[in-house]
């Protein structure tokens, strides 16, 4: 008798309003259209396949982490490299709490312009950006400086684009613009519709690529003895202490777990672990979200629903 009342007290405790049902997991959503789409895509998959009730919850990459670490986190569906270098470091060493997944997307990074910059100004490289004569065409409020977006105030990307600017001197010539990246991206699609030079911060896959004519800035090769890097979050001197005269390492970027999903859902981790996106993909996400204006649990749900056996392989897991 207790416990059948034991039983009906915790059905009508569910019931009541506000009381919230813990969900099975927890995927970090970042602020960039691809991280979007992937989180809402491993929900999907999850959902649909394994019967699982997942949660996509937006977040700072740092603020994941964290999670990741404490257990209100299980995946985060984008984490870059080297941009996060420090705090894959921290956090999935031998002994940490986090697992970054082996397949990884291949990617790059730099500073871009649009082909009828290079033709007006002649700015084919990032020491062009040292000469004020040619800035000038940059400089929209009339303060003496160019402008350019370096990235989201909240990416760690955006930190090591400062310290770039300040390394080779261009912070001296150009204001560096911080703000989400549909405002970066409406300045560059503002800056082809009439015609006027732009200088903005770059990565591929993106689909700016696919719908504009973008040029990379040309710059010294990727030197790692020239590249030392330390973020905000790990010392408040950090630009003071940073020095990078050269281009981005080769990048690329995995999923990260909880390694603690190995034993509480290890059908979970193979999944992540199997999951194989491609450039062309994360091309594709990002030109729905920002081109076409579907939501990306939209897209992520129809992109599901089209990818059937694919997802089933992931499900299955890699052939070791």
């Amino acid at each position: 008798m207790l416990g059948q009342l034991l039983a009906l007290g915790s059905m009508i405790y569910l019931l009541l309003p506000g009381v919230a049902v813990a969900a099975d997991l927890v995927v970090a959503m970042p602020n960039w259209p691809s991280g979007q789409v992937t989180a809402n895509i491993i929900k999907s998959a999850l959902k649909k396949d394994l019967s699982l009730d997942v949660e996509v919850r937006e977040m700072g990459t740092m603020t994941a982490f964290a999670g990741l670490a404490s257990g209100q986190v299980d995946i985060h569906p984008e984490v870059w490299l080297p941009n996060l270098a420090s705090l894959v470091g921290r956090y999935a060493g031998k002994d940490g709490p986090v697992q970054i997944a082996d397949i990884g997307v291949s990617a790059w990074q730099g500073i871009c312009t649009t082909r009828q910059t290079v033709e007006k100004t002649g700015i084919r490289a990032v020491a062009d950006l040292l000469d004020p004569k040619k800035t000038a065409a940059f400089d929209t409020d009339g303060d003496g400086q160019g402008e350019m977006w370096v990235g989201a105030e909240t990416w760690s990307s955006t930190a090591i684009e400062r310290i770039r600017a300040s390394s080779y001197g261009y912070a001296k010539t150009m204001r560096l613009l911080q703000m989400p990246e549909e405002m970066g991206m409406a300045a560059v699609d503002a800056a082809e519709a009439t015609g006027k030079p732009i200088i903005f911060a770059c990565y591929s896959p993106h689909v700016v690529f696919k719908l504009h004519d973008i040029v990379k800035l040309d710059e010294p090769a990727y030197d790692a003895a020239k590249w030392h890097v330390v973020l905000p979050a790990d010392d408040p001197d950090w630009l003071s202490k940073s020095s990078a005269p050269v281009a981005w390492d080769k990048a690329h970027f995995h999923i990260a777990y909880a390694k603690a999903l190995a034993t509480r859902k290890p059908e979970v981790t193979k999944f992540l672990e199997s999951i194989d996106f491609t450039p062309e993909e994360i091309i594709e996400m990002s030109y729905a979200v920002e081109v076409d204006r579907q939501l990306p649990a939209a897209y992520a749900e129809s992109w599901v629903a089209k990818n059937g056996d694919r997802v089933a392989k992931w499900l299955k897991g890699r052939v070791q």
